[in-house]
């Protein structure tokens, strides 16, 4: 169950970055109410799965994992660019959230 709490925080936390970009510097008002509902709910997924995940890995692998989903939709959705050198910090990401699931913290 804590790796579906942690999906559900990542979900919400991707939709915290795309909100606040639209947001225009909270000028927009539903766009800034997404903004902090969103990362109110994946605050509180994020803490029913530290429940069990050590604090400092499920924290690096929600942030991470987020990141990672935030630049594929930016390239897949915005019309962003995805060059040699983004992809080979996903793949890094990627070896470092897999490294972190194999030491065994969660």
């Amino acid at each position: 169950m804590n790796w579906l709490y942690l999906g559900i925080a990542v979900i919400f936390e991707i939709a915290v970055a795309i909100s606040a970009g639209n947001a225009k510097g909270f000028t927009n008002l539903w766009w800034t109410v997404a903004t902090l509902v969103s990362g109110a709910i994946g605050t509180f997924f994020l803490s029913l799965a530290l429940l069990t995940f050590d604090v400092g890995v499920g924290y690096a692998i929600w942030t991470s994992v987020s990141g990672v989903g935030i630049v594929i939709l930016g390239v897949l959705f915005f019309g962003q660019r995805l060059n040699w050198k983004k992809a080979f910090g996903i793949a890094l990401v990627i070896g470092g959230v897999v490294g972190l699931r194999l030491s065994g913290a969660a």
